[in-house]
C-alpha cells in the first residue's frame, strides 16, 4: 500500500477520486492500492518557549537560542492557556498508523515551501524512515492529477525547498520571540510584538504616513491655452509654474492686450509599442483586485484558493507570470473553452488566432509554479466575488496572447511671449491587447488627429484659463500599493552599492504577504480606512521605538529573503544560514535591550508561592519565572488596572487597598479588596454591613 498525504481533506478527495480510492475510513480514503489522508495544514510546529521550560523572560535570559529546535503537535488556545489541539493529535495518530503500514509515501501537500514543510515536520516528528516521492502539479483536474502520478519526483530533489522553509521557520521563531521579549523588557510593556518581516513592513507604512501627514502642500498656477485650426481644437499647457495667482493673471492680461499668438517651435512624433501584460502571479492578482474591487490581499488569496480547489484555475500561490514551453500547447484549448461562455465569447473574437503572442513563454523565469491560468473545467455556481476574480484571470489570458498596442505620440512645443507651452496627443495605430477590455485611454489628452501644423507657424489663441493646482503629498498605502512596495523593497534602499546588489529583492513572498498585512491589523498596528492602510497610535509607538534599529531595516530583511532563496537553490548551506541568523538575533536583541524609557517605580517582590524567585512585573501580568511554580497575577482585574503600590501591598501584606469601580460579568460596578489566601491564590474580599466575604479572582 502507498500512502498519499494531502494538505487538507478537499484536496485529498480530488486525488482519491483520480486514483480510485473511494472507500471512506476515519481520517483517510482507501482503494486501488492507495490510502489518501490529509494533514489539516500545520499539524506539527516549532515548540514555544514554555516547551523549553521558559515561562517568563528576563534580560539575562535573552537571546534564547535553542541548540535543538523542538517539534510539537499544534496548539490551540483554551481560555488563557495553550493546549495540544485534540483534532491535530487525532489526525496525527491516523497518519502515523498509515505511515507504519505502507511501502512508500507520496507527498501531495501544496507544491511550495510551506507545503513541503508541513510534510517534513510530520515525517521528522514521527521518526519515519519510509521512502517518499513528490507529486508536483499546478492543475487540480483529474487529468493533471493522473499525469502527475505518472511523473512523480524523487523526494530528495526537494531537500533544498524543505531546508529553505525550515530555515525561514527557525529564523522567524528566533527573531519574533527574542525581539518581542527584548522590547517588552526594555519598555516595561508586554503589549508589543516584533517580527522579521512584519516590523519592516510596519516601518514602510509608518514612514509613508509621516511623509504624508508632514507634507506641506503649496499652491501653484499654470496657464492653459485653447487653440483652433482647421475646425480642430486642442489644448496646450504652460511649462512655467507661478507661485502667485496674480503673476499668472498678469500674463493673461499681456496676452489679451497684445493679442499674442503661439509660435510652433518644434514638433516631435514617435511610435510607442505597449507590450502585452503578462499573466497574473499572486501579487499581481491581489493588486488588481484591490484596485478594482477593494478586495484585501487575504480575501483575494482565499477566493483564488477556493477556485483552485474546485479545479477552475491553476495553483494560485505563484510568484511567476510566465509559463513553460510544455504548457503552451494547452493555451488554444483553454481559450476555445472560454470563448463558448459569456462574457468571453465576444472578446475572444478579437484574439489573433494563428498569430498568438508568445511573450508569456519563458522556462527560465518560471519558478515553482507558472502564471495563473483557467482550466478546462467550466466554472459553475460562482458567487459575484468569485466571478470577479475568475474574470480577471480569464481576460488577462486573452490580453497576454494578443498583439501589442501601438501608439503614435505627438508633442508640439509652442512659445508665447517667451513662455513655453506644450500640446500632447496620442493616436492609436493598433489597439491590440487594449481592445480586450476596451481600456485605451492614456495620461494624455486623447486627440486622434492634430490639425496640420509646421514649425514656425503662428497659431491663434482662442481662450485662456488659469489652472490652480497643488503639490501633492506622497500617497498613503493601499493594500495594492503596499504589495508593490514589498515586492520592490530593494529599490527603496538608499546606499548606492547596496541598492545595486539588492534592487530585485523583496520582503515576504507572494504566499505570505497577505498574512503579514492581516497580522499587523490583528495586532492593532494598522487599520483599514476605506481602501487605505493607516497606522494606529500603537503602530506609530512601535515604529518610533524601533525605526532606527536593525529589526526595522528593510535591506537586512531583503538580504535574509535572498539567503533563504539561495538555500532553496542549493547555493547556501543551512548551517551557515543558521550561524548568521543566530549572530544577527544576538545583535538585534542587544540593541533593543538598550532602549531606555522612563519607567514607573516597580517594587522588588518575592514570589508568594515558592518564596525563592523574584517576581517579573510586566504591563499586563506579574509572574514567577520558575516554570514549576508558575504563580501569576493578572494586572487587569474586572476592568481595573492594579497599580504597583497595590501589587506591593498584596504580596507583602496579603491585601490591596479597596479597589473601586470594578465591573462584574453582568456589567454591574463593585468595590472590593484583592487578598492572597494561604495557598497564594488571590480572591476578592467584599465589604458589607453583615461582614466580609471572599470570592476567587
Amino acid at each position: 500500500m502507498k500512502v498519499v498525504l494531502a494538505e487538507k481533506p478537499s484536496i485529498a478527495r480530488e486525488i482519491a477520486i483520480a486514483l480510485g480510492a473511494t472507500e471512506k475510513k476515519e481520517g483517510y480514503l482507501t482503494g486501488n492500492g492507495y490510502a489518501v489522508t490529509w494533514a489539516f495544514a500545520h499539524l506539527i510546529t516549532l515548540g514555544m518557549p514554555e516547551d523549553y521550560g521558559i515561562s517568563a523572560f528576563s534580560k539575562q535570559q535573552l537571546p534564547v537560542l535553542p541548540s535543538t529546535f523542538k517539534l510539537v503537535i499544534r496548539k490551540v488556545k483554551k481560555g488563557s492557556q495553550l493546549i495540544t489541539d485534540p483534532f491535530a493529535s487525532k489526525q496525527l495518530k491516523i497518519i502515523e498508523k498509515l505511515f507504519s503500514a505502507c511501502s512508500s509515501i507520496i507527498v501531495a501537500t501544496e507544491p511550495g515551501r510551506e507545503g513541503e514543510l508541513i510534510f517534513r515536520y510530520i515525517y521528522e516528528y514521527l521518526n519515519c524512515t519510509q521512502p517518499f516521492e513528490r507529486l508536483w502539479i499546478s492543475f487540480l483536474t483529474e487529468k493533471a492529477i493522473k499525469q502527475g502520478f505518472q511523473n512523480l519526483k524523487p523526494g530528495h530533489l526537494y531537500d533544498g525547498l524543505f531546508q529553505s522553509a525550515q530555515c525561514k521557520s527557525r529564523a522567524d521563531w528566533l527573531l519574533s520571540i527574542n525581539t518581542t521579549q527584548a522590547l517588552g523588557i526594555a519598555t516595561g510593556d508586554g503589549l508589543y510584538s516584533l517580527g522579521r518581516v512584519q516590523t519592516p513592513t510596519l516601518a514602510l507604512l509608518c514612514k509613508r504616513y509621516h511623509e504624508h501627514t508632514n507634507f506641506k502642500s503649496q499652491n501653484y498656477w499654470q496657464i492653459e491655452l485653447i487653440h483652433q485650426k482647421d475646425f480642430t481644437e486642442f489644448k496646450s499647457l504652460g511649462e512655467f509654474k507661478f507661485s502667485e495667482r496674480k503673476q499668472a493673471e498678469d500674463l493673461i492680461k499681456s496676452l489679451e492686450r497684445t493679442r499674442a499668438t503661439a509660435t510652433v517651435s518644434s514638433i516631435n512624433t514617435k511610435i510607442i509599442t505597449e507590450q502585452v501584460p503578462l499573466l497574473f502571479d499572486l501579487s499581481g492578482l491581489q493588486k488588481e483586485a484591490n484596485k478594482r474591487f477593494s478586495f484585501s490581499a487575504e480575501k483575494t488569496l482565499n477566493i483564488a484558493q477556493s477556485l483552485y480547489e474546485r479545479k477552475f484555475i491553476t495553483y494560485p500561490r505563484t510568484g511567476s507570470p510566465y509559463i513553460p514551453q510544455d504548457v503552451w500547447p494547452r493555451i488554444p484549448d483553454l481559450i476555445r473553452i472560454l470563448q463558448e461562455q459569456e462574457p468571453y465569447n465576444s472578446t475572444a473574437g478579437t484574439i489573433p488566432w494563428g498569430n498568438f503572442n508568445k511573450s508569456i513563454v519563458n522556462d527560465a523565469k518560471v519558478t515553482d509554479h507558472h502564471g495563473l491560468l483557467t482550466t478546462e473545467k467550466i466554472p459553475s455556481a460562482l458567487t459575484a466575488e468569485e466571478k470577479a476574480i475568475y474574470n480577471l484571470i480569464a481576460f488577462r489570458l486573452f490580453e497576454a496572447v494578443s498583439q501589442p498596442c501601438v501608439k503614435e505620440i505627438t508633442e508640439i512645443s509652442l512659445q508665447v511671449l517667451h513662455y513655453d507651452f506644450t500640446a500632447k496627443g496620442d493616436k492609436i495605430l493598433q489597439t491590440g491587447w487594449r481592445n480586450i477590455n476596451g481600456i485605451i485611454s492614456t495620461d494624455n489628452e486623447m486627440i486622434y488627429e492634430f490639425p496640420e501644423v509646421k514649425e514656425g507657424m503662428e497659431l491663434k489663441i482662442k481662450t485662456v484659463a488659469v489652472l490652480e493646482k497643488k503639490t501633492q503629498a506622497p500617497n498613503l498605502f493601499t493594500e495594492g500599493t503596499l504589495l508593490s512596495a514589498m515586492e520592490t523593497a530593494g529599490k527603496s534602499i538608499e546606499e548606492t552599492e547596496q541598492r545595486k546588489a539588492l534592487r530585485k529583492i523583496s520582503i515576504g513572498t507572494p504566499a505570505t504577504r497577505a498574512s503579514i498585512i492581516e497580522t499587523l491589523i490583528d495586532r492593532d498596528y494598522i487599520r483599514r480606512e476605506k481602501k487605505l492602510l493607516i497606522p494606529t497610535d500603537k503602530g506609530l509607538q512601535v515604529y518610533d521605538l524601533v525605526k532606527d534599529k536593525k529589526i526595522a531595516d528593510i535591506s537586512k530583511t531583503a538580504e535574509w529573503e535572498q539567503s533563504i532563496q539561495n538555500i532553496e537553490n542549493n547555493e547556501l548551506s543551512p548551517a551557515e544560514f543558521q550561524k548568521n541568523i543566530e549572530s544577527y538575533t544576538k545583535s538585534v536583541t542587544e540593541e533593543l535591550l538598550q532602549i531606555h524609557l522612563e519607567k514607573p517605580y516597580l517594587p522588588v517582590l518575592l514570589c508568594p508561592k515558592c518564596r525563592t524567585q523574584q517576581l517579573i512585573i510586566n504591563d499586563s501580568i506579574v509572574q514567577c519565572p520558575d516554570i514549576h511554580c508558575s504563580w501569576h497575577q493578572f494586572r487587569n482585574v474586572c476592568g481595573v488596572r492594579i497599580e504597583p503600590a497595590d501589587l506591593e501591598r498584596l504580596i507583602k501584606n496579603g491585601r490591596t487597598s479597596l479597589i473601586k469601580g470594578m465591573k462584574s460579568r453582568s456589567g454591574k460596578s463593585f468595590n472590593a479588596f484583592i487578598i492572597l489566601k494561604d495557598n497564594a491564590e488571590s480572591s476578592f474580599e467584599f465589604e458589607s454591613k453583615q461582614g466580609k466575604t471572599a470570592k476567587p479572582v
